[in-house]
């Protein structure tokens, strides 16, 4: 577990930036915690940072979850289920990235983050629909989206936001805003299982998990404020946003194809 201040300083930051970032433009952030642990904090196995992003995505979703819980936004039926198949699938992928080389992994990374940045330059649209009741018909549509997404969270060490808001909005019909708050269950049980999984092997730093959770609050403070402010700016700071995880996706790649 790391001890030294600096490395804990940095990894504070690094979770405040992500926070900051998240509550800023929502879903996307994550994929940067495991760069920043890298090429800022110092990390050198990226198995390591992959455990300990996953860790904190987790805890920075619980926070997340229950200020939409107390809202009422959350639908608890479709979100168990989707969480708890998909939470099978985050294990079997983890347990599948922790058998690859960690620089191919980190290569595969890359374009995950690619991924991510292109699905934040879609534009998003807002549609009425009345919110769905969990049912027997539905169910299975549920468990098999919920499996796949989390199979490919535990693989790439990520909250899955960006796959889990379509996965519940096409198995039950729900609206963005409604899958928006309903994901944050999945995102913290992927999390919290991709992390469980990689500290099984020694690859779990709690000294760093802890500071970035702390950095991630005041991120989080931080970034209300200024959400509010953003108005009619929030669309052109998304792409701007995009294009950042495009441009570090492209350095990682770089990196990675070089061995770090």
């Amino acid at each position: 577990m790391t001890t030294d201040l600096i490395p804990l300083l940095l990894a504070a930051l690094s979770g405040g930036v992500v926070a900051l970032l998240l509550t800023l433009f929502g879903g996307g952030g994550s994929v940067l915690a495991v760069p920043l642990l890298l090429f800022v904090v110092g990390v050198r196995d990226p198995h390591v940072a992959i455990g300990v992003s996953a860790a904190g995505v987790a805890l920075n979703a619980l926070t997340a979850l229950a200020g939409h819980a107390r809202a009422g936004r959350v639908r608890w039926p479709c979100a168990t289920l989707f969480a708890v198949t998909g939470a099978a699938g985050a294990w079997f992928g983890s347990s599948l990235a922790k058998m690859i080389d960690g620089h191919q992994l980190l290569l595969i990374f890359a374009v995950a983050m690619a991924a991510v940045g292109v699905s934040m330059l879609r534009p998003k649209a807002v549609v009425v629909r009345p919110e769905p009741r969990l049912n027997w018909a539905m169910s299975p549509r549920i468990g098999l989206a919920g499996a796949g997404v989390g199979s490919a969270a535990g693989f790439f060490g990520i909250g899955g936001g960006f796959l889990i808001v379509p996965g519940l909005m096409a198995s039950t019909g729900m609206s963005l805003a409604t899958a928006q708050a309903t994901s944050l269950l999945s995102v913290a049980a992927f999390g919290a299982t991709t992390a469980g999984n990689y500290a099984l092997s020694g690859w779990l730093d709690w000294g760093l998990v802890a500071a970035m959770a702390t950095g991630g609050v005041a991120g989080t403070l931080a970034g209300l404020p200024l959400a509010r402010r953003l108005g009619a700016n929030a669309v052109l700071g998304r792409r701007l946003f995009a294009g950042l995880i495009l441009l570090v996706a492209a350095y990682v790649a770089v990196r990675a194809a070089s061995g770090i």
